[in-house]
């Protein structure tokens, strides 16, 4: 897209810093559930969800957390519709994305999220969690579930440069 200021998994991967963290989004219409990596970027872990109030104050807690853990780059979930097309909720996923980087030089990527909410969903009900209790938790480990996806995307990656 001509104005996304968003880098490729590729790009992204070649502007992380050494020992620094990556954080994960699932960005919803009421909150934004957030996961951390850890500093060797192998391991996603579910961090907060912000419940949404506006842009500025929902990215003033976001870039406070970024600055607050290190954090090198930004993954934002993708809620692309089940044949790969987007619709409303991926449009305004990459309009958050464009406003989020006028405020942040941290590299930001998508990544693909179908079906992370009824991953995590099912993993709770199997883990025998009140209905009041997953809906507390979800969007932070939907998050986790969209950043892992990503380190193991990357850990590929670079087990593949040193086997090469």
């Amino acid at each position: 897209m001509a104005n996304d200021p968003t880098y490729s998994t590729e790009e992204f991967e070649a502007h992380l810093q050494y020992g620094q963290r990556v954080l994960g989004m699932d960005l919803g219409t009421k909150t934004i559930g957030l996961a951390l990596s850890d500093m060797g970027r192998r391991i996603a872990s579910p961090l907060e969800t912000i419940k949404r109030k506006k842009f500025t104050i929902d990215t003033d807690r976001l870039l406070e957390l970024c600055a607050q853990h290190q954090v090198c780059g930004l993954v934002l979930g993708l809620p692309l519709n089940m044949d790969g097309t987007e619709g409303p909720r991926a449009q305004a996923t990459r309009a958050f994305a464009r406003n989020l980087a006028q405020r942040t030089d941290i590299p930001i990527t998508y990544w693909d999220e179908r079906l992370s909410t009824a991953a995590v969903t099912r993993t709770l009900i199997e883990a025998d969690r009140s209905r009041a209790r997953r809906s507390e938790l979800v969007d932070k480990m939907a998050a986790s579930y969209i950043l892992q996806g990503l380190l193991d995307r990357l850990q590929v990656g670079a087990t593949s440069f040193f086997n090469d």
